[in-house]
């Protein structure tokens, strides 16, 4: 079958990419044709070496849902409208024009949220007598009290493995910042200043380029000898996390790299879907005020991590492929 992906893909976020990666492969698996609605169909048919069709021009869009069996929405966190209602009407959209043409369509794998009482109104019609898939509890919650049936699976980005066998550090961080996050990189600067200080080597990921790069450099100035990565390139992250003996994660797909890889992990939750990840994952969040004292805390007492709710939503997200596509 062909199957249909749309997200946020096509923009250089390695998060986004991370998630069509794990998809594309996955389908090709199971013997299906995956298709991508992307920003930059080129550069994604050279990526994953799937059909890409641009998300925006109408002709483009239609040829692709038209020539579908299967509608995924998703993954990642695409039914919000906290930072504009324009992208929520867009997946909107795309779920309903899908099934006026008579496709099979599932909500894959998404964090749903934040919305706002608007929001929570627009997304129950669309969503009724639809497959929806979500990727952790606090989404699957937030759907059935708007009376909505949902299954709880797993962010896709969990079924990538690296590359190639990297010796792992234990004196090795990788912090990854988002660059419209100021306050969370300011409290971030002393931890880095003083892991530095105490021997520990530090690496900061940019895992969406000329947008958290800006952040990448003032964390890089905090302490002594900081690598920097900046990359859109999810098999490279997942490859260099995989050396660390911990990740500090602002970025939701830090953590979920780390998971894949097996790497403990904090996050650090701007958003309901990082901490809504790391509960699920069993695994320790911090508020965006954090104390910078506390954290620094967490990462040096190297606690023994608990990798049971990381396998459980590993399993969940590689079973929610045949129930998304072929309802098994």
């Amino acid at each position: 079958m062909k199957v249909l992906l749309s997200g946020y893909y096509g923009f250089d976020n390695t998060g986004d990419e991370a998630i069509l990666l794990a998809i594309t492969r996955e389908l090709k698996a199971m013997g299906h044709e995956p298709w991508v609605l992307s920003n930059n169909p080129d550069q994604t048919e050279a990526f994953t070496g799937a059909k890409a069709f641009p998300r925006m021009k109408p002709l483009g869009l239609l040829s692709a849902l038209a020539g579908c069996q299967v509608l995924l929405s998703g993954g990642g966190g695409l039914l919000q409208d906290k930072t504009s209602s324009r992208n929520l009407t867009y997946y909107l959209t795309v779920i309903q024009t899908a099934k006026m043409l008579g496709k099979r369509v599932a909500v894959f794998n998404q964090s749903i949220g934040p919305l706002t009482e608007e929001g929570k109104k627009r997304i129950q019609g669309p969503l009724a007598r639809t497959v929806n898939i979500v990727r952790d509890q606090k989404s699957k919650n937030l759907l059935e009290s708007l009376g909505l049936q949902a299954h709880l699976g797993g962010d896709p980005a969990l079924l990538l493995k690296p590359s190639k066998t990297l010796p792992r550090d234990p004196n090795r961080i990788v912090i990854a910042p988002r660059g419209d996050e100021k306050d969370i990189t300011d409290r971030l600067k002393p931890v880095v200043r003083d892991l530095t200080a105490r021997g520990f080597r530090v690496q900061i990921i940019s895992f969406h380029p000329h947008v958290d790069d800006v952040a990448a450099r003032a964390l890089e100035q905090a302490g002594q000898n900081v690598e920097v990565l900046s990359t859109s390139d999810p098999q490279l992250a997942l490859d260099q996390i995989s050396a660390a003996g911990h990740v500090i994660g602002v970025r939701l797909h830090a953590v979920i790299l780390a998971a894949a890889a097996r790497v403990k992990f904090t996050g650090i939750h701007y958003d309901p879907k990082v901490e809504g990840f790391c509960d699920d994952a069993l695994m320790p969040t911090f508020p965006r005020d954090f104390n910078p004292s506390e954290l620094l805390h967490t990462i040096i007492r190297d606690a023994r991590p608990d990798w049971t709710g990381v396998e459980a939503m590993t399993l969940r997200a590689r079973e929610s492929f045949r129930l998304a596509v072929e309802g098994k």
